[in-house]
């Protein structure tokens, strides 16, 4: 009975430290895209991509898929 305990305890432990690896990698995604995303020759090229337009023509889908998941 008690290695039961002991067991599910280690269990509890592990996965808050997979959820603190995983949360931590995508805090250095994001750090790393802002470090990217902040210098200027990128900006200038990014603005001549169109990304505003991509994202303008990409919110209707994600909204509507965000409708379909929540049905």
């Amino acid at each position: 009975m008690s290695m039961d305990l002991v067991e599910s305890a280690a269990n509890g432990a592990d996965n808050n430290k997979e959820t603190l690896y995983m949360l931590g990698g995508v805090a250095l995604v994001v750090f790393g895209a802002g470090l990217i995303l902040s210098n200027p020759s990128i900006r200038r090229y990014m603005s001549s991509f169109g990304v505003g337009n991509l994202a303008t023509a990409v919110i209707p889908d994600v909204e509507r898929y965000f409708k379909l998941r929540s049905m």
